[in-house]
Formats: structure tokens, C-alpha cells, sequence
């Protein structure tokens, strides 16, 4: 059904927002979000500039806000006006997130030592906890030997999920970190000039995730995934089929996903294309709060066993967890403490 808000604007953007309908049995509260989010992707797509400013940064909070709430918006059902919508809305938040990244890269860059202050990133908090849970849901799901060797697919010009990673829970391993804009890598690079462990441990290669080698991809121990790369579905499926088929068996795979609301800003990875591409599901997780991006936690299964039915690999389908409760509850109770240590960050600890 369409909804007719009673304007007749030329604009196609708000001829959107006036069709951002949802079905007559759904929730009035999903309407109204959906409307909402509608509205200020329209505002968001007539900003001259997503560069950090007043506006922008006004604009974007206020729809982070919007989708953060636990919603039972599904955009599976969505329409294809809206499912437009969502497309070119995500698009607008990768660029407008690495338009803030590479703004406080530079800001940092400027420092003699650009690590000391990562607190000026206002989103640090965000990082560090997300980094927090991912690391403790592979640690769960797959105990042993931390990995030695981990490679970061869509590590952009602020790579702070590597620094904290590296810097906080795998403080023996070499981080690759890969991203397909060259300028991405040469700003990040300058984060790390002036830190003798991080710098040694930390490099930064330009390449599309679907032109790495089967010899280098075997050679990780653990790969962390970023929401961005490859933000359609069809591209997600293509990379995840790139790594199942040259990664190594038993290697692990951290992929960000989104959702309820949150797949506005993030796309969304369904569990099952993990393990068509030849992983075992080991976790999935959807936290609230200030973590936006849910987790999803997989082991690169053996070959033979990659294609066997689904449920007949290792003697069990993959294993889809009910949201990580206690890695909620120790991220929820370390959660003051954080934002205390955070406002009072001078360094990252190594």
C-alpha cells in the first residue's frame, strides 16, 4: 500500500518519502520508523557534501539514533521503492563514514605520535567494544592458540578495529590489512609510524579482496570481514565464495553484518551464504547498544566436508547461537569503565 502524505513535490527523493509504505498488516511503529528513515535519507541525499560539518554530522546522529533501537523491521520485506532506498541510503553512509575516517586520520596524522591520540575520534568507544566482542566470541567459539597471522579485508584510513585488535587482544600477531583505495592505506600507515611494536606488526596492501591468491589467503590464521565490502548481496556472496574456496581449512572468519533497523546503515549477511561458501557457523550475534554491527563467527570447514547437504558436514549443520548473552552482559558491565578509560585515553594500550 502507498502511503499519500497529501504533497505532490517533483522530487524524486520526496516522492520516495511519501511511497515509504509498508504492508497494512505491519506494525504502526515499523511504518513510522520506515518513514523516518526515509525522510532524512531524503535530507541526506541533497547535502552538498557529506564531509564532516554541523549538518552532516546532525544529520547522521540523528539517524544512527533512529535505527539503534531494537526494531522488528524486517528489510527482507521491504518494497522495491524502499529496498532502492536502503541501497543508495547504506552507499551514503559508507561514503560519509570514510569522509569522517580520512578527516581524523589527517587530524591525527599531524601528531608526532598519532596513536596517543585516538580518543579525539569520537567513535572510538564504539570501536573499542565492538573489537572487545568480536575477540571474545572467537575466543569462545574457537578456543586454542590465538591466531598468529590475521588479515583485515576493508581496513580504510582509520584502521582502529586492527589498532585496538593488535593492540589490546592479540598483542603476538601480524596484522595485513587490506583495502582497495591506495589513499586509504597511505594515511594509515601514518598512524603507525611512530609506534616501533605496532608498526612492525601492522601492514597495510592495496587490493580488491577478489584478486588475492589462494597462497596468500592460506596463509591466515583468522580474517575479519568489514560491513562494506562488497555491499550489495551478490558481492558479499562473491567474496565469501573467493575466501571459502582459498582460505585455509580451520582458518576462522569474522563477518560484520547488520540488524532490524540497523540494516539502514549496514549490509545484511545471511548466515546461511557463510556456509554455502564452505564455513561452519559457529555463532551469530545481534548486540544492542552502542555496538552496531552484528557478528557472525565461522570456521573454514575441509574440503570434503564443504560439500556435503547442509547438516551432514562434521556430522551437524552449522550452528547459528542465540545472541552471545554473556559476552553481552561482560561488554554491558565493563561498559562504564570504557567510557571512563576512554575519556581519559591518552595512548592505546599496547
Amino acid at each position: 500500500m502507498v502511503v499519500d502524505m497529501g504533497k505532490k513535490e517533483e522530487d524524486e527523493l520526496q516522492l520516495l518519502v511519501r511511497q515509504a509504505a509498508v504492508n497494512d498488516d505491519d506494525d504502526e511503529q515499523v511504518q513510522a520508523l520506515v518513514r523516518k528513515i526515509s525522510g532524512l535519507a531524503a535530507a541526506i541525499a541533497k547535502l552538498p557534501s557529506l564531509s564532516p560539518s554541523p549538518e552532516v554530522n546532525a544529520l547522521f546522529t540523528e539517524l544512527v539514533t533512529a535505527c539503534v533501537p531494537p526494531s522488528a523491521v524486517d528489510v527482507a520485506k521491504l518494497g522495491p521503492e524502499l529496498q532502492a532506498m536502503r541501497a543508495r541510503l547504506i552507499r551514503l553512509c559508507a561514503d560519509a563514514e570514510g569522509l569522517l575516517e580520512a578527516h581524523y586520520s589527517d587530524l591525527l596524522a599531524a601528531f608526532d605520535s598519532p596513536l596517543d591520540h585516538l580518543a579525539l575520534f569520537p567513535y572510538l568507544s564504539n570501536y573499542i567494544l565492538l573489537s572487545e566482542l568480536e575477540h571474545g566470541l572467537l575466543a569462545r567459539h574457537l578456543p586454542g592458540p590465538p591466531p598468529a597471522r590475521v588479515a583485515f579485508l576493508g581496513s580504510g584510513p582509520l584502521p582502529l578495529s586492527s589498532l585496538v585488535l593488535a593492540a589490546r587482544h592479540l598483542p603476538a600477531a601480524s596484522f595485513d590489512n587490506y583495502d582497495i583505495c591506495g589513499e586509504a592505506n597511505e594515511r594509515a600507515r601514518r598512524l603507525v609510524r611512530a609506534d616501533a611494536d605496532l608498526g612492525a606488526r601492522m601492514a597495510f596492501r592495496t587490493s580488491d579482496v577478489a584478486l588475492l591468491t589462494r597462497e596468500l589467503l592460506a596463509s591466515y590464521d583468522a580474517m575479519f570481514l568489514a560491513a562494506l565490502v562488497g555491499m550489495a548481496a551478490e558481492e558479499k556472496a562473491r567474496v565469501l565464495e573467493h575466501l571459502g574456496r582459498h582460505m585455509a581449512p580451520g582458518a576462522a572468519l569474522v563477518v560484520r553484518s547488520a540488524h532490524g533497523a540497523r540494516a539502514f546503515l549496514y549490509p545484511v549477511v545471511d548466515p546461511e551464504e557463510v556456509r554455502r561458501a564452505g564455513f561452519d557457523v559457529l555463532a551469530v550475534h545481534h548486540p544492542e547498544g552502542e555496538v552496531i554491527n552484528s557478528v557472525i563467527i565461522a570456521r573454514k570447514m575441509p574440503a570434503a566436508a564443504a560439500v556435503l547437504p547442509a547438516g551432514d558436514a562434521h556430522g551437524h549443520g552449522a550452528v547459528l547461537s542465540r545472541p552471545c548473552l554473556c559476552c553481552e552482559m561482560e561488554a554491558r558491565a565493563h561498559h562504564k569503565m570504557k567510557m571512563e578509560e576512554v575519556a581519559s585515553m591518552e595512548q592505546l594500550p599496547s
